[in-house]
Protein backbone atom coordinates (compact mmCIF):
# COMPACT_ATOMS: atom_id res chain seq x y z
CA UNK A 1 0.00 0.00 0.00
CA UNK A 2 0.81 3.62 -0.75
CA UNK A 3 0.40 6.63 1.44
CA UNK A 4 -0.52 10.16 0.48
CA UNK A 5 1.73 12.19 2.62
CA UNK A 6 -0.54 15.31 2.40
CA UNK A 7 -3.89 13.72 3.07
CA UNK A 8 -3.08 9.87 4.13
CA UNK A 9 -5.18 8.17 1.53
CA UNK A 10 -3.90 4.66 0.92
CA UNK A 11 -3.39 3.51 -3.06
CA UNK A 12 -2.70 -0.09 -3.88
CA UNK A 13 -0.06 0.94 -6.78
CA UNK A 14 2.75 3.88 -7.16
CA UNK A 15 1.02 5.14 -10.03
CA UNK A 16 -2.42 6.01 -8.62
CA UNK A 17 -0.29 7.59 -6.04
CA UNK A 18 1.51 9.74 -8.20
CA UNK A 19 -2.27 10.51 -10.43
CA UNK A 20 -3.82 11.29 -6.80
CA UNK A 21 -0.69 13.34 -6.00
CA UNK A 22 -2.09 16.11 -8.82
CA UNK A 23 -4.47 17.29 -6.75
CA UNK A 24 -2.40 18.29 -4.18
CA UNK A 25 0.57 20.16 -6.43
CA UNK A 26 -2.64 21.88 -8.19
CA UNK A 27 -1.61 20.61 -11.43
CA UNK A 28 -5.21 20.63 -12.76
CA UNK A 29 -7.19 23.38 -11.04
CA UNK A 30 -10.58 24.71 -11.93
CA UNK A 31 -10.36 28.34 -12.69
CA UNK A 32 -13.78 29.14 -11.91
CA UNK A 33 -14.07 27.19 -8.13
CA UNK A 34 -10.12 26.92 -7.48
CA UNK A 35 -10.88 22.92 -6.84
CA UNK A 36 -7.85 20.80 -8.02
CA UNK A 37 -8.35 17.51 -9.75
CA UNK A 38 -6.32 13.90 -10.41
CA UNK A 39 -6.01 14.34 -14.15
CA UNK A 40 -7.37 16.71 -17.14
CA UNK A 41 -9.91 14.37 -17.79
CA UNK A 42 -11.71 14.84 -14.78
CA UNK A 43 -11.06 18.54 -14.92
CA UNK A 44 -12.70 18.48 -17.94
CA UNK A 45 -15.30 16.85 -17.14
CA UNK A 46 -15.82 19.07 -13.93
CA UNK A 47 -15.68 22.27 -15.81
CA UNK A 48 -19.18 21.14 -17.68
CA UNK A 49 -20.94 21.85 -14.05
CA UNK A 50 -19.80 25.70 -15.10
CA UNK A 51 -20.30 26.09 -18.54
CA UNK A 52 -23.64 23.79 -18.33
CA UNK A 53 -22.52 21.53 -21.40
CA UNK A 54 -24.20 18.39 -21.62
CA UNK A 55 -22.70 16.52 -23.95
CA UNK A 56 -24.48 13.10 -23.52
CA UNK A 57 -27.67 12.87 -24.81
CA UNK A 58 -30.93 9.97 -24.17
CA UNK A 59 -31.00 8.08 -27.26
CA UNK A 60 -35.04 7.32 -26.03
CA UNK A 61 -36.23 10.58 -24.63
CA UNK A 62 -33.26 13.06 -25.51
CA UNK A 63 -32.88 14.32 -21.72
CA UNK A 64 -29.19 15.29 -21.76
CA UNK A 65 -26.60 14.55 -19.12
CA UNK A 66 -22.90 16.27 -18.29
CA UNK A 67 -21.17 12.54 -17.74
CA UNK A 68 -21.84 9.51 -19.29
CA UNK A 69 -21.77 7.75 -16.20
CA UNK A 70 -24.96 9.49 -15.55
CA UNK A 71 -26.34 8.48 -18.87
CA UNK A 72 -25.97 4.62 -18.48
CA UNK A 73 -27.38 5.27 -14.68
CA UNK A 74 -30.44 7.21 -16.98
CA UNK A 75 -30.59 4.63 -19.32
CA UNK A 76 -31.64 1.41 -16.72
CA UNK A 77 -34.96 3.05 -16.55
CA UNK A 78 -35.67 2.93 -20.46
CA UNK A 79 -34.14 -1.20 -20.20
CA UNK A 80 -35.44 -2.13 -16.52
CA UNK A 81 -31.90 -3.02 -15.95
CA UNK A 82 -31.18 -3.81 -12.26
CA UNK A 83 -27.47 -5.08 -12.06
CA UNK A 84 -27.48 -4.25 -8.59
CA UNK A 85 -29.33 -7.18 -6.65
CA UNK A 86 -29.17 -7.89 -2.37
CA UNK A 87 -27.83 -10.87 -1.47
CA UNK A 88 -30.42 -11.16 0.95
CA UNK A 89 -33.89 -11.42 -0.48
CA UNK A 90 -32.91 -11.09 -4.05
CA UNK A 91 -34.47 -7.84 -4.81
CA UNK A 92 -32.61 -5.53 -7.24
CA UNK A 93 -32.18 -2.02 -7.78
CA UNK A 94 -30.61 0.34 -10.13
CA UNK A 95 -28.02 2.48 -8.21
CA UNK A 96 -25.37 1.12 -6.03
CA UNK A 97 -26.89 4.02 -3.40
CA UNK A 98 -30.22 2.31 -3.39
CA UNK A 99 -28.91 -1.10 -2.63
CA UNK A 100 -26.32 0.59 0.42
CA UNK A 101 -29.66 1.47 1.54
CA UNK A 102 -32.16 -0.92 1.04
CA UNK A 103 -29.35 -3.96 3.07
CA UNK A 104 -29.78 -1.28 6.55
CA UNK A 105 -33.53 -3.09 6.21
CA UNK A 106 -31.97 -6.63 7.22
CA UNK A 107 -29.01 -5.24 9.24
CA UNK A 108 -30.77 -2.81 11.15
CA UNK A 109 -28.58 -0.21 10.68
CA UNK A 110 -29.74 3.49 11.49
CA UNK A 111 -26.53 5.64 10.95
CA UNK A 112 -28.51 8.91 10.48
CA UNK A 113 -28.78 10.27 14.70
CA UNK A 114 -31.05 13.11 15.87
CA UNK A 115 -29.07 15.47 17.73
CA UNK A 116 -32.38 16.94 19.80
CA UNK A 117 -33.20 13.44 20.87
CA UNK A 118 -32.61 9.50 20.30
CA UNK A 119 -33.95 8.87 17.29
CA UNK A 120 -31.90 7.39 14.71
CA UNK A 121 -32.94 6.52 10.78
CA UNK A 122 -32.02 4.50 8.14
CA UNK A 123 -32.12 7.45 5.73
CA UNK A 124 -30.96 11.07 5.77
CA UNK A 125 -33.91 12.13 4.30
CA UNK A 126 -36.21 10.47 7.53
CA UNK A 127 -34.48 12.47 9.81
CA UNK A 128 -35.05 15.76 8.22
CA UNK A 129 -38.16 15.33 8.07
CA UNK A 130 -37.74 13.74 11.70
CA UNK A 131 -36.10 17.39 12.86
CA UNK A 132 -38.96 19.26 10.72
CA UNK A 133 -41.73 17.47 11.65
CA UNK A 134 -40.92 17.09 15.55
CA UNK A 135 -38.13 19.74 16.41
CA UNK A 136 -39.12 22.59 14.09
CA UNK A 137 -43.11 24.09 13.74
CA UNK A 138 -42.54 24.85 10.05
CA UNK A 139 -45.17 24.03 8.20
CA UNK A 140 -44.09 25.73 4.33
CA UNK A 141 -46.29 23.47 2.50
CA UNK A 142 -50.13 24.43 2.29
CA UNK A 143 -53.07 22.87 0.32
CA UNK A 144 -54.41 25.12 -2.34
CA UNK A 145 -58.05 23.70 -1.44
CA UNK A 146 -58.30 24.34 2.19
CA UNK A 147 -54.90 26.41 3.14
CA UNK A 148 -54.13 23.44 6.14
CA UNK A 149 -50.33 23.51 6.39
CA UNK A 150 -47.99 20.74 6.17
CA UNK A 151 -44.27 19.93 7.19
CA UNK A 152 -43.67 18.23 4.36
CA UNK A 153 -44.23 17.49 0.68
CA UNK A 154 -45.33 13.94 1.43
CA UNK A 155 -48.14 14.88 3.99
CA UNK A 156 -49.88 17.44 1.87
CA UNK A 157 -50.06 14.84 -1.11
CA UNK A 158 -51.22 12.89 1.04
CA UNK A 159 -53.73 15.09 2.93
CA UNK A 160 -54.95 16.47 -1.01
CA UNK A 161 -56.47 13.25 -1.73
CA UNK A 162 -59.35 13.87 0.52
CA UNK A 163 -60.35 16.49 -1.48
CA UNK A 164 -59.48 14.84 -5.04
CA UNK A 165 -61.24 11.73 -3.76
CA UNK A 166 -58.15 9.97 -4.81
CA UNK A 167 -58.20 6.21 -3.38
CA UNK A 168 -54.58 4.65 -4.58
CA UNK A 169 -54.34 1.57 -2.18
CA UNK A 170 -57.09 -0.74 -3.24
CA UNK A 171 -57.63 -4.26 -0.94
CA UNK A 172 -56.84 -7.13 -2.93
CA UNK A 173 -59.64 -9.53 -0.87
CA UNK A 174 -62.37 -7.12 -1.40
CA UNK A 175 -61.39 -3.95 -3.23
CA UNK A 176 -62.31 -1.41 -0.85
CA UNK A 177 -60.29 1.82 -1.54
CA UNK A 178 -58.07 3.81 0.91
CA UNK A 179 -56.66 7.03 0.75
CA UNK A 180 -53.69 6.02 3.10
CA UNK A 181 -51.83 2.44 3.01
CA UNK A 182 -51.97 2.88 6.82
CA UNK A 183 -55.61 2.58 6.51
CA UNK A 184 -55.35 -0.44 3.91
CA UNK A 185 -53.33 -2.15 6.43
CA UNK A 186 -55.75 -1.83 9.15
CA UNK A 187 -58.41 -3.36 7.15
CA UNK A 188 -56.44 -6.08 6.49
CA UNK A 189 -56.19 -6.87 9.89
CA UNK A 190 -59.03 -6.35 11.32
CA UNK A 191 -61.72 -7.18 7.89
CA UNK A 192 -59.68 -9.93 6.87
CA UNK A 193 -57.33 -11.24 9.52
CA UNK A 194 -54.68 -10.56 7.63
CA UNK A 195 -51.05 -10.16 9.02
CA UNK A 196 -51.95 -13.33 11.65
CA UNK A 197 -50.44 -15.58 9.55
CA UNK A 198 -47.23 -15.56 10.68
CA UNK A 199 -45.94 -15.50 13.92
CA UNK A 200 -42.28 -13.84 15.23
CA UNK A 201 -41.15 -16.86 17.46
CA UNK A 202 -38.51 -14.49 19.57
CA UNK A 203 -41.04 -11.02 20.35
CA UNK A 204 -44.70 -12.51 18.79
CA UNK A 205 -45.21 -9.49 16.07
CA UNK A 206 -46.97 -10.90 13.46
CA UNK A 207 -46.79 -10.92 9.43
CA UNK A 208 -48.53 -11.17 6.33
CA UNK A 209 -46.42 -12.26 4.14
CA UNK A 210 -43.51 -14.94 4.43
CA UNK A 211 -40.72 -12.06 3.16
CA UNK A 212 -41.52 -9.66 6.06
CA UNK A 213 -41.01 -12.19 8.36
CA UNK A 214 -37.79 -13.29 7.18
CA UNK A 215 -36.71 -9.83 7.07
CA UNK A 216 -37.77 -9.32 10.89
CA UNK A 217 -35.73 -12.18 11.92
CA UNK A 218 -33.01 -11.12 10.10
CA UNK A 219 -33.26 -7.81 12.44
CA UNK A 220 -32.95 -10.29 15.54
CA UNK A 221 -29.79 -12.06 13.91
CA UNK A 222 -28.16 -8.56 13.67
CA UNK A 223 -28.33 -7.69 17.04
CA UNK A 224 -27.63 -10.64 18.23
CA UNK A 225 -24.43 -10.08 15.97
CA UNK A 226 -23.23 -7.07 17.74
Amino acid sequence: MYSCAECKKWFSAQRYLNIHMNIHSNSFKCSECGKSFSSRYVLTRHRRTHSGEKLFECAVCGKRYTQASHLTRHNRIHSGEKPFKCRVCDKAFRQSGDLTVHMRVHTGDKPYKCSLCDRSFSRSSHLQTHELCIHSNVKPHSCSYCGKLFATVRDLKRHVRVHAGAKPFSCRHCSKEFVCYSHLKRHLLTSHNEGTWLTCHICQKKFSRKCYLKQHMQQHEAVCLR
